[in-house]
């Protein structure tokens, strides 16, 4: 499957999907995709964010979901290539930046 670079609102590069798993630019397993492609938990089960067309943002009113159970390490995901800068995007309603200080890495 292809990979998906993901950005914050500034445009800076901060996650990237493949498969149903989500990395860290370097490579780090971060979060997975447990009911759909665009709600993101991260490794524990909590919350991460939701994608916003090629964003990952946090919704203030994410509904709980219950908790996701474990699907397994996924390895080495290989190196995405770098995207460059995305560009600035207006903030939906409802939703913030991923605070990526907070995400296990």
């Amino acid at each position: 499957m292809a990979v998906q670079h993901l950005f914050n609102s500034s445009g800076e590069w901060i996650a990237f999907k493949k498969d149903r798993f989500l990395f860290s630019p370097n490579g780090t397993w971060i979060g997975w995709f447990p009911w759909d492609a665009t709600h993101a938990v991260d490794t524990t089960g909590n919350y991460l964010g939701d994608i916003v067309s090629n964003r990952l943002l946090k919704s203030r009113m994410a509904p709980w979901r219950g908790y996701p159970g474990y699907p397994g390490y996924p390895g080495y995901p290989g190196y995405p290539g770098y995207p460059g800068y995305a560009g600035y995007f207006s903030m939906p309603f409802g939703f913030e930046d991923v605070d990526m200080d907070k995400v296990k890495r």
